[in-house]
């Protein structure tokens, strides 16, 4: 039986056909397809894995739950259970639970950036008002692929527990750079020489939004 990295392979190298997959499935005519092209598809479409990278979705809206420690402890272990180069796994995870971490940040943030807080009416936390978050760091820039690899496989493993996650950049500028920040930078105990590469938001969705246009035509085979 497949594991869920190839899984995750397959979807991607399927992802071209997705499109065909739906109008088959659902009956429309943009494209008529033979009966093993519909049987394909259909077997496409009801692949739990497939169905889950093609229903993740950026979120932004969180409720004010936070999520349970036993669920934060999979992602990350699905998380560092990512393919990296040569097993070297260049990155260290924190995943940030502590409440008094996240409302002290956002105090200093919305200390030093009134105005950009004023333009959210719906501004609770600089997280994108996440009741938790991921930080992922590597060593002197080192290992990013890898980060993002990890990355993936944590919000995959959010989305089919029913989480939804974001991945930040601004949040990661802002620690690195506050000199108000340093007290909380330190509390995440990074090794000496690593940076934050970049910070997931984790959450109960409180959207449900559609999802982006893509473009297939970036897609080329050679054969």
């Amino acid at each position: 039986m497949m594991n869920l990295k190839t899984w995750m392979v397959c979807g991607m190298m399927l992802l071209p056909s997705l499109s065909q997959a739906q109008n088959c499935c659902q009956g429309k005519k943009e494209k008529k397809c033979d009966k093993q092209e519909v049987k394909s598809c259909c077997q496409m479409m009801n692949n739990e894995v497939i169905q889950t990278i093609m229903s993740r979705r950026s979120i932004r809206k969180y409720l004010d739950k936070p999520v349970e420690h036993e669920k934060l402890a999979l992602i990350a272990k699905c998380g560092i259970n990512a393919p990296n180069g040569m097993n070297k796994q260049p990155w260290a995870v924190r995943v940030v639970e502590n409440q008094d971490f996240i409302k002290g940040t956002t105090e200093i943030f919305k200390k030093e950036n009134p105005e950009q807080v004023k333009r959210d009416p719906n501004f609770k936390n600089m997280y994108r008002n996440a009741p938790n978050i991921i930080v992922v760091a590597t060593q002197n820039g080192l290992g990013q692929v890898d980060a993002g690899l990890m990355g993936e496989n944590m919000m995959l493993a959010a989305k089919s527990l029913g989480l939804g996650t974001c991945c930040l950049g601004g949040p990661v500028r802002f620690l690195q750079t506050s000199d108000a920040c340093k007290s909380y930078l330190a509390k995440l105990n990074l090794p000496e020489g690593y940076e934050i590469c970049y910070i997931l938001a984790v959450g109960y969705p409180d959207e449900s939004p559609e999802a982006k246009p893509r473009d297939e035509s970036k897609i080329e085979f050679i054969k």
